[in-house]
């Protein structure tokens, strides 16, 4: 049975009762030049399910880079939209069923596609990668500086049998900042979207550090733009659950019930910390990057900390 067929028209599915994570196929995938965009099968082999995918008017998609706080944000807009009317969601429902990923298809296991389909929530709330689909009424796009992103991506692909072998952080950071990786350039993907603001009214671009820094005032941002006017004590309440800590111990939201992350290795939520980078990249890595970002980063009106 794939995860979209379940009965989603109650607050808690009966598929959410299950225990046990949910094994996948165990061996890496190799990259595939689709479209022009590196992919593995499981972004490519539903990809025209998903391009007929039927957006509503009140639908809302996450849009981001990989690794970037769509997870976060996802977790945020479900407590903002059903935190009060239906609690229990969120210690009884792996995020990726109340958010799924549309263009993720996992054979046996789960379509983001056929979730996307049966949620009974209004709005949808759903996710995407993927710079083409924009057809719905509300786009929230969240960016996230490159060096932490490159570090965020590289535990994760540790982590994901998902995704093709990181190989050491040397050989992957060269990938990173040629783009080979799934999903393509962090650079296109943050620089497009930045030009997609400025002309599509219904497009709300976020950074990860802002929502690092001062996560009330990008709540209020966040509920001006949504038409929400939550009261203060449900307002607080969403301040005090959302933050990473929390999220991160929770496993609905952790993606502990998916076998396909080997949370041993590295943890799926890992640090959700600003300069991480720092860490990770050597004298000579950060001034190669910081050149290759100077030629990369051509728009004057796009600006990331890299530490806050």
């Amino acid at each position: 049975m794939t995860a979209s067929k379940f009965a989603l028209g109650q607050c808690v599915p009966d598929i959410c009762t299950m225990e046990q994570p949910i094994p996948v196929e165990a061996d890496r995938p190799t990259i595939i030049d689709f479209h022009g965009l590196p992919l593995t099968k499981y972004f490519t082999d539903n990809w025209d399910d998903v391009q007929s995918f039927k957006a509503r008017q009140d639908d809302i998609l996450i849009v981001s880079y990989p690794k970037s706080g769509s997870t976060w944000l996802a977790y945020i807009l479900d407590l903002l939209y059903f935190g009060q009317t239906c609690p229990e969601r969120q210690t009884s429902i792996p995020i990726y069923l109340r958010v799924p990923v549309l263009g993720l298809q996992i054979p046996s296991f789960f379509s983001g596609k056929e979730v996307a389909d049966e949620l009974p929530t209004t709005p949808r709330i759903m996710k995407s990668h993927r710079p083409e689909l924009q057809e719905t009424k509300k786009i929230i796009y969240v960016a996230r500086n490159a060096k932490d992103t490159a570090v965020s991506y590289f535990h994760y692909m540790r982590v994901s049998s998902l995704q093709p072998a990181s190989g050491d952080w040397s050989t992957y950071l060269n990938r990173f900042m040629e783009g080979r990786v799934v999903q393509g350039s962090w650079y296109n993907h943050v620089n497009n979207w930045w030009e997609k603001k400025q002309t599509y009214s219904n497009l709300h671009y976020m950074f990860y550090e802002d929502i690092i820094e001062d996560p009330e005032r990008e709540i209020n941002q966040l509920c001006s733009f949504l038409g929400l006017c939550p009261s203060a004590e449900e307002k607080e309440k969403v301040l005090t659950d959302m933050k990473f800590d929390t999220m991160a111990q929770n496993k609905m939201a952790n993606y502990f019930m998916m076998s396909a992350f080997n949370q041993n290795v590295s943890a799926f939520l890992r640090k959700g910390k600003v300069g991480d980078w720092k860490s990770h990249f050597t004298v000579s890595q950060n001034e190669m990057f910081d050149e290759d970002y100077k030629q990369k980063m051509t728009n004057p009106s796009l600006h990331f900390r890299t530490e806050i």
